[in-house]
């Protein structure tokens, strides 16, 4: 056998490889400016690190949580240069819940961020700005969460039940006993909580658990088998010490051990009581949402005589205050149940002059029959994935004036690029703070029809 020549390099098939960061791996850095959501970005051997917890301007420690091509997730694990900007993380889980990501912000610095975002993704991707940027939309910097999922695990070779949030980046569960988003009526619920479903018998076939604060306060616990009644027994009197209602979620879905037990929530400052379900979507900062929709009403100025339509209504948030104004509202939804369910709170809160109807709004609306009259005013509040199929044929409605209640700035730049072809212009738009502590954005935006 002929010897390779040792003057030659050989390299695998392939080409040359790139060694992988490997998990868990320790690197110092400098953050030299902040991603759009809230992460530190650094540089290091031609890489691109993403750092959670760290700010800009910082010479940090990181760990490695991931890595793909030249790409770095990782977290703060010591910070070497603080920015002027850092304080103190106001909850001891920061850095490892996955539910707050920019606590080491103060609040002003949260919000500027948030605007920043907004504003980048309307000049990179439609090219505009509004007329008007209007001040941020806020509420309270902590206790303003109503909702919350708490995973709950049985580890089998801990023989242990493991109770709280998810980490950041990965599915393993953070004790937590207090949440300083969470709201007061729900502290002391989180605090007992994992102490009593160690009580169970049956810890493996403990799923999920929900908490809800409203009008009523409820805990839902998801299972995957029948409840011992004993375990019931502890149940009941764990949520009536705590004076909230109790749902168990089994193979039937959720239901509330009382059946005569009721979830909702109040608009007050228009007296209106919206009734939902678990599963439903509901705004988890009642503050902010009713700030929102006070703000919905002044921008979109909807008059005594007109017909307004609501598309993604839900549960009637918006669609019940714009009834209470305008001659007549439409209001669309896909969930069939959603429908109803809104179709009920309108009677209840004894308003006859809005429908609800369900539609799939990634289909053309034009042979729907309540389109046939038209509409001056058009409010719509999309998922994430925004609204492109419907806002292509909203010019055709009539609508003189839209607005856009937006979770996700890249989708509502997006579909503002359509709108602007269509004819209307952005006037007014603003960021909406619906989840403080988080680099999570919502924005309202207002088009107005070009003259």
């Amino acid at each position: 056998m002929a010897k390779r020549d040792k003057s030659l390099r050989f390299q695998p098939s392939g080409g040359t490889r790139t060694t992988q960061v490997p998990t868990g791996k320790k690197q110092r850095l400098t953050i030299e400016r902040l991603s759009n959501d809230g992460r530190g970005i650094g540089f290091v051997e031609g890489r691109t690190w993403f750092v959670a917890g760290s700010l800009a301007g910082e010479e940090v420690e990181a760990r490695v949580l991931g890595a793909h091509g030249k790409v770095v997730e990782a977290r703060t694990e010591r910070v070497f240069t603080a920015s002027p900007l850092r304080r103190p993380a106001p909850c001891p889980h920061f850095g490892r819940c996955g539910g707050c990501s920019v606590q080491q912000m103060p609040h002003d610095e949260q919000l500027a961020l948030k605007q920043r975002m907004l504003a980048e993704q309307y000049s990179r991707v439609a090219g505009v700005e509004p007329d008007e940027w209007a001040a941020p939309l806020t509420g309270d910097e902590f206790a303003y969460r109503r909702r919350a999922r708490v995973a709950v695990r049985w580890d089998a070779r801990g023989k242990r039940l493991d109770v709280g949030f998810r980490a950041a980046s990965s599915q393993d569960i953070i004790a937590i006993d207090q949440c300083p988003v969470l709201v007061q009526a729900l502290q002391p619920i989180m605090t007992a909580l994992p102490e009593m479903l160690r009580r169970l018998s049956k810890p493996q076939a403990l799923g999920h658990v929900e908490l809800f604060s409203g009008s009523a306060n409820a805990v839902l616990l998801r299972h995957t088998a029948p409840l011992a009644d004993k375990d019931l027994d502890i149940l009941k009197a764990f949520c009536d010490t705590h004076d909230a209602q109790l749902w168990l979620h089994g193979e039937s879905g959720p239901q509330p051990v009382d059946a005569s037990a009721q979830l909702g929530f109040r608009l007050e400052p228009w007296n209106l009581e919206l009734a939902y379900r678990p599963g439903d979507f509901v705004q988890v900062n009642a503050q902010v949402n009713t700030a929102m929709i006070r703000q919905a009403l002044e921008w979109l100025a909807p008059r005594p005589d007109e017909r307004v339509l609501d598309l993604f209504c839900g549960l009637g948030n918006f669609a019940l205050p714009l009834a209470q104004i305008a001659r007549e509202v439409v209001a669309v939804e896909g969930v069939e149940t959603m429908v109803q369910r809104a179709t009920d709170n309108a009677i209840s809160n004894d308003l006859h002059n809005v429908k609800f109807f369900q539609a799939d709004l990634s289909q053309p609306l034009d042979k729907a029959p309540w389109v046939a009259e038209g509409f001056r005013a058009v409010l719509l509040d999309p998922p994430r994935d925004g609204a492109f199929e419907v806002v292509g044929k909203l010019k055709s409605l009539g609508a003189e004036r839209l607005l856009y209640v937006s979770c996700n700035p890249a989708t509502l730049a997006r579909d503002t690029v359509e709108l602007i072809k269509q004819g209307y212009r952005l006037k007014r738009a603003g960021i909406l703070d619906m989840f403080p502590q988080t680099a999570h954005v919502e924005a309202m935006a207002l088009f107005e029809a070009s003259k």
